[in-house]
């Protein structure tokens, strides 16, 4: 029986947590295939250039100068691909709207051109050798990667019980572009932009370390890790520079598309959306969106304990119906509230209350969907039969999470603080009746 329940941990270990392991694990070897495709289709191709611009690429270098990250020792390979030239003369081809020449390696093409002169003329005959004159650029595209940015963000979570544990690891990089085009004929830089990529590296491990029977132990361990390509990021960053100097060329009127003033319409709308998107987002890629109407109704259940006179208190239950009115600035709103609870003490004391509350609320994260929040206020509690009133202070917090920007479920914690000793009908020693709470609840905004 014990070894058969080992063995069912093993086996549902491996398949709940490698899964990836075992499904994508290469067992033969992979013929080339072409090139994976890094970028979604663009807005750009779909309204192609009133005329492709001849563009010159000299160089697009990784500047960094950053070397390959490794928990010991060191390394001489470098963190970024030193082809950046190549990728970026692939995706201005891809964009449909430059001609890009060769100016890289300037100093071969002319060499093969004389060679090419020089062996026509030695056949002519004395006639006349002429070659096709080379394009020259009307602009030039400068810039390179700027910037990589090792393990700014790292993390993870293990669990380990009875010789079974699993745990989980990952690390993001990011990477930062910037290109800039400028005109050959005046040296003005048009347009210049950047940017930034995150690269993802994760790792998923299990293992099984039991002793089954006497001197006899059980050893097992798997795991999967998965590092996004440099390359590919470095593809994507690139990428999406040449369709940001692209956009951003379109919108100022240094070039035109296809489709007049309508393709400029909707590429600049296009813009607006974006870079309001971007405007609102920080590093670590956290949404700065205002989710939150100014006015919410919200309704919680939960229980009630007592911290008083008498002893064995016990957790009665009660509710709450709160309105909040949020200022200017998201993070500070104001409400009130109305509800109902009981106390309890086992076979001594049994009540409910009616209690009134006035909080100042103070959101810590109120761009997220899921977010923290303290109150403080004051209030009164009296009886059903509205035959006593005292007055209270309250403390509390909690966690919302928004399902949609319309409703938000809550958890809540709360202490009341009585300003008398009378609330279960004693007043014994110095210090006064407290009032713990805590409920969940959904929260409605308008």
């Amino acid at each position: 029986m014990k070894k058969g329940i080992i063995w069912v941990c093993l086996q549902l270990m491996l398949v709940l947590t490698s899964c990836g392991a075992y499904l994508n694990q290469p067992f033969v070897q992979s013929r080339a295939r072409i090139g994976e495709n890094t970028s979604p289709a663009s807005i750009i191709q779909q309204y192609p250039p009133s005329e492709k611009i001849v563009v010159g690429v000299y160089k697009f270098r990784d500047q960094t100068g950053q070397y390959k990250p490794v928990q010991n020792g060191s390394t001489f390979s470098t963190a970024v691909t030193q082809g950046g030239t190549t990728i970026l003369l692939k995706s201005l081809e891809e964009s449909g709207w430059f001609r890009p020449i060769e100016r890289e390696n300037i100093g071969n093409l002319l060499n093969e051109r004389q060679i090419i002169r020089n062996t026509r003329q030695e056949y002519a005959n004395g006639k006349k050798v002429t070659m096709p004159p080379l394009l020259f650029a009307g602009t030039i595209i400068e810039g390179g990667v700027v910037s990589y940015d090792s393990n700014i963000i790292t993390g993870g979570s293990g669990l380990r019980y009875f010789g079974v544990g699993a745990s989980n690891q990952y690390r993001q990089d990011r990477i930062t572009v910037y290109l800039r085009i400028v005109s050959t004929s005046t040296g003005e830089i048009l347009k210049n932009v950047y940017v930034s990529k995150t690269i993802l590296s994760q790792g998923i491990s299990a293992n099984l370390y039991r002793y089954v029977s006497l001197r006899r132990l059980l050893e097992a361990e798997t795991g999967v890790t998965k590092n996004e390509p440099a390359q590919l990021a470095v593809k994507e960053a690139i990428d999406k520079a040449v369709e940001l100097l692209i956009i951003e060329g379109v919108v100022d009127g240094v070039w035109k598309p296809s489709g007049g003033k309508k393709a400029v319409d909707v590429i600049t709308n296009y813009y607006q959306e974006e870079k309001t998107l971007a405007d609102n987002t920080l590093l670590f890629n956290r949404k700065q969106e205002v989710r939150r109407a100014r006015n919410s109704m919200s309704a919680l259940a939960g229980v009630s304990r007592i911290t008083g006179d008498y002893s064995n208190p016990e957790f009665a239950f009660g509710f709450d119906l709160k309105f909040k009115y949020l200022f200017n600035n998201p993070r500070l709103s104001f409400g009130g509230s109305v509800g109902r609870f009981e106390i309890k003490n086992t076979g001594i004391f049994h009540e409910a209350f009616l209690t009134s509350s006035i909080n100042f609320e103070y959101n810590i994260l109120p761009y997220d969907k899921l977010t923290p929040y303290v109150y403080t206020g004051f209030g009164s509690v009296s009886k059903v039969n509205l035959d006593n009133t005292f007055f209270k202070l309250q403390l509390g917090g909690g966690l919302e999470y928004l399902l949609t920007n319309k409703i938000g479920l809550m958890l809540n914690a709360e202490s009341i603080f009585m300003l008398s000793d009378d609330l279960d009908g004693q007043s014994i020693g110095t210090k006064n009746d407290q009032i713990w709470r805590v409920g969940a609840g959904i929260n409605f905004y308008f």
